[in-house]
C-alpha cells in the first residue's frame, strides 16, 4: 500500500511532468490563459492517460515489441477521440476555446512517455496510481498557472470579475511572455518543494529512524 502511495505522489511533486520532467510544455503554456481551459485540459489529459495506461498494462503480453509504438498511438488516439467528442457534445464552449489542443493530446509526450516507460512494464495495480498521480500533477500545475494568468491578465476567475472593476489587468500575463514568466515561477516552486521533501527524508535518516 505504501508503494502505491509513493507511485501516486511521485506524479504530484517529485516527478511532476511539467515542473520536474518538463515534458508536454507547448500545449500547456498555450491553454493556460484561463482557469476553465487549464482545468479542462488537465482533466482531459488525466482521463486519456489513465485509460491508455490501463489498456496497455492489461494487454501488454499480447503486444509485440516491434509494433508497440503504433499500438500505443492507436490506443491513445481512441481515448482522445472519446474525450474530444464528449466535450463537443456537452461543453461545446470549452471545446471551441481549446480548439486543436484536445486532439493534439494524441501526440503529447507525457502520455507516450508513461505508456512506454511504465504501463508497458508494470502490473495494472501500479498503473492506476501512476496514471492518476501524473494526470492530477499535470492538472494542478496547469490550473494554478491558469489561475495566476487569468487574475493578473484579466482580473477574473472563470470569467467572473473578482475585483469589481477596481483592478487594471496587466496584459503582459495574458500573452505568451507572461505565461513563460509564471511557468518559471512554478518550476522554482516545484524544485523547492522537491528539495524540502528530500531534505525531510534525509533528516529522518540522520536521526536513525530509517
Amino acid at each position: 500500500m505504501k508503494n502505491l502511495w509513493n507511485i501516486f505522489t511521485n506524479g504530484l511533486i517529485n516527478e511532476n511532468p511539467l515542473l520536474i520532467l518538463m515534458i508536454g510544455l507547448c500545449s500547456s503554456l498555450a491553454v493556460t490563459t484561463s482557469v476553465a481551459n487549464g482545468l479542462g485540459m488537465g482533466l482531459s489529459m488525466t482521463f486519456v492517460l489513465l485509460m491508455s495506461e490501463l489498456v496497455i498494462s492489461v494487454f501488454k503480453r499480447l503486444i509485440p515489441p516491434a509494433v508497440r509504438i503504433p499500438v500505443f498511438i492507436i490506443v491513445i488516439a481512441a481515448f482522445t477521440t472519446v474525450i474530444d467528442y464528449v466535450l463537443q457534445a456537452y461543453i461545446p464552449a470549452l471545446s471551441a476555446s481549446m480548439g486543436l489542443f484536445i486532439p493534439l493530446i494524441v501526440v503529447n509526450c507525457i502520455i507516450m512517455g508513461r505508456v512506454e516507460a511504465f504501463a508497458y512494464k508494470q502490473p495494472i495495480i501500479n498503473v492506476i496510481p501512476d496514471g492518476l498521480g501524473m494526470g492530477l500533477g499535470y492538472t494542478w500545475v496547469l490550473t494554478s498557472i491558469s489561475l495566476v494568468r487569468e487574475i493578473l491578465g484579466g482580473g477574473t476567475i472563470l470569467g467572473i470579475d473578482v475585483f469589481g472593476g477596481k483592478f487594471t489587468p496587466v496584459l503582459f500575463f495574458a500573452l505568451p511572455p507572461g505565461g513563460f514568466l509564471v511557468f518559471a515561477f512554478f518550476i522554482s516552486l516545484g524544485l523547492f518543494l522537491k528539495t524540502q521533501l528530500a531534505g525531510g527524508k534525509s533528516g529522518k535518516c540522520k536521526m536513525g529512524c530509517c
